[in-house]
């Protein structure tokens, strides 16, 4: 079965669960024993996968699988349009993120409507969203545990999206995505793919205000993208 694929279940095998659950009530009351990989696969099989991106965030809105939950302002879940052919990817919320609950705000949110500005994008025309909902303290790096619990959330959000191509900004979003650990300069200028999705790769806005040498290539970056995003939408 392919991950994400719908699971029809027949009225028939419900009852017949059901009735199994009941027997194993009168039997051992309350409690029931499974190994932990049958009790999560019933739990994704009766559980009905989100269709829209709202019934997403109303499942995740007040998630608690890390640490972060704790220290959040706001969960920062992605903005823009749900229908988006280009799907922009960063690692984590920042501060100002963080305060205002939306994603790429402030200087380096103002420097990617201006990234975006220059392939005759807006804003609107894309869906933005990061690996983690929550601030990692000081922007520290996500660490491998906290992308485990929230990478299926982006996975989600990308199913339902259904882009035609990712744009991942910077070295902790390329690396995370592609499952690699090669270099932000080996990984751009090429072709990759996520999910079976075109993924391309550039700096992050924030690294370019901190190193203005870097829009150039960054330009470069995003010409290329214009054009195998011009191809996947003929």
């Amino acid at each position: 079965m392919t991950e994400g694929a719908a699971i029809n279940i027949s009225p028939v095998l419900i009852n017949l669960l059901i009735r199994y659950l009941n027997q194993q009530k009168e039997l051992y009351g309350n409690e029931y024993f499974l190994e932990k990989s049958v009790a999560e696969q019933l739990v994704g099989i009766l559980s009905p996968s989100p269709q829209t991106l709202e019934e997403l965030y109303q499942e995740m809105k007040n998630c608690q699988r890390c640490e972060l939950s704790r220290s959040r302002t706001h969960l920062v879940f992605g903005a823009g349009n749900p229908h988006a052919k280009l799907m922009l990817i960063g690692e984590a919320p920042g501060q100002e993120e963080d305060l205002r609950g939306e994603p790429f705000v402030g200087r380096a949110g103002m420097l990617l409507t201006k990234i975006l500005q220059s392939i005759n994008m807006k804003r609107e025309d894309v869906y933005i969203a990061n690996i983690l909902k929550c601030r990692p303290p000081h922007n520290r790096d996500p660490l491998p545990h906290e992308v485990e619990k929230c990478e299926p959330y982006l996975k989600k959000q990308i199913e339902i999206i259904r882009p035609k191509v990712i744009l991942a900004l910077g070295r902790i979003a390329a690396q995370t995505l592609l499952k690699t650990t090669k270099s932000l300069k080996e990984l751009r200028g090429k072709v990759h793919y996520y999910q079976g999705i075109k993924l391309v790769v550039t700096f992050h806005p924030a690294a370019l205000l901190r190193n203005p040498q870097w829009k150039r290539p960054t330009w470069e970056d995003v010409q290329f993208l214009r054009r195998i995003y011009d191809e996947q939408v003929a």
